[in-house]
């Protein structure tokens, strides 16, 4: 039996995407065991695992900030006896963790991020415009280099498993006709339809009597929006708040389906099964981040010179006037929506 660190640390949806491959991987080779480090507060991603798989958790905005708690952390870490580290983040972070476990003289694995292909996709003049390999694919990658079989397998982390549907009970209710989830933000700009854009959306949609839509997003600002939206308009609730991550990924599972952003909420509708219409704007599926198993025929954009600009949409528009995203119009989303429920 060989022992199996896999780091991913972050970020969310990175993290989500490391889920099929090694859940894959550990079905394929029962023979040895996986552990996961990733951040604390994402192990509930991890459900319904595979017996061959744990998982443990690192908190790098608390103890594990700074550099002497990272150390401390990665030299308990190398006693446990792992016999292969696959590093599927390659940052600082995981460099000084893999470091240390290369002294001990332990093989070690590391993901191609594909970082020169990246900048080309999105150089601001002479773009090498086509799509790379998917991260999912590059994640796998790195199982095959270490001589690990590997099959895709994984269709959902309730394929064994049903979802535990108890708790949304109060607020959800039973279902009758279609329910739409609608995740609108994002973290960085580029990657954010804009609000007033959205509520034209949501206000269409709920037009409509069969259909139930549900609003996620985050703490704040998001969730005053999204409350504002659910008081206005019927059939629309927010859940901002309501539920625990995995009680939150029970309800996307019963989605018809998902409408999101380039966000984590593409990838967890992805490791439950459920359709996603996303929309993209600064960023754009060529980099490798489209959600596993997901129809590309489901991808809202638009066909500018610009785009994309940016891998993860943080950089500012050097138009000035973001209009990968302005000039998509509501009427696109809604009958996107509506053809991919009918």
């Amino acid at each position: 039996m060989t022992k199996i660190l896999v780091i991913r640390l972050s970020a969310i949806g990175d993290v989500a995407m490391t889920v099929p491959v090694i859940y894959s991987a550990a079905k394929a080779n029962p023979q040895h065991t996986f552990t996961v480090l990733t951040q604390a507060f994402l192990i509930p991603v991890f459900m319904n695992r595979p017996a061959n798989v744990d998982v443990i958790g690192i908190n790098t905005k608390g103890a594990e900030k700074t550099l002497g708690g990272l150390l401390r952390f990665a030299s308990a870490l190398v006693n446990y006896g792992y016999d292969i580290v696959l590093d599927l983040h390659n940052v600082i972070r995981t460099m000084i963790i893999r470091s240390l476990f290369r002294i001990k003289g332990k093989k070690v694995y590391v993901v191609d991020k594909a970082r020169k292909e990246r900048k080309k996709l999105t150089a601001r003049g002479h773009k090498e415009f086509k799509p790379l390999r998917s991260v999912i694919e590059r994640y796998a990658d790195v199982f095959r280099a270490a001589g690990l079989d590997y099959t895709e397998t994984f269709t959902s982390l309730y394929e064994s498993h049903p979802a535990d549907l108890s708790a949304m009970q109060e607020v959800a209710g039973e279902k009758r006709g279609k329910w739409i989830g609608i995740a609108p933000f994002a973290k960085h700009r580029g990657k954010i339809y804009p609000v007033d854009n959205m509520e034209q959306v949501v206000a269409r949609l709920s037009e409509h009597e069969d259909y139930t839509i549900f609003l996620l997003g985050g703490r704040g600002y998001e969730e005053a929006v999204l409350e504002q939206w659910a008081f206005q308009y019927p059939r629309v609730k927010s859940i901002v708040g309501l539920y625990s991550l995995d009680n939150e990924l029970a309800l996307i599972s019963q989605l018809d389906v998902l409408l999101c952003m380039d966000s984590a909420n593409m990838h967890f509708a992805s490791l439950v099964g459920t359709k996603v219409v996303s929309i993209w704007g600064a960023t754009r599926p060529y980099a490798g981040f489209y959600g596993y198993h997901q129809d590309p025929d489901n991808v809202v954009q638009l066909d500018l010179p610009c785009r994309p600009c940016s891998v993860f949409g943080q950089k500012p528009c050097f138009r000035g006037d973001w209009a990968c995203m302005t000039q998509i119009k509501p009427e696109m989303i809604v009958a996107k929506i509506e053809n991919s429920i009918s």
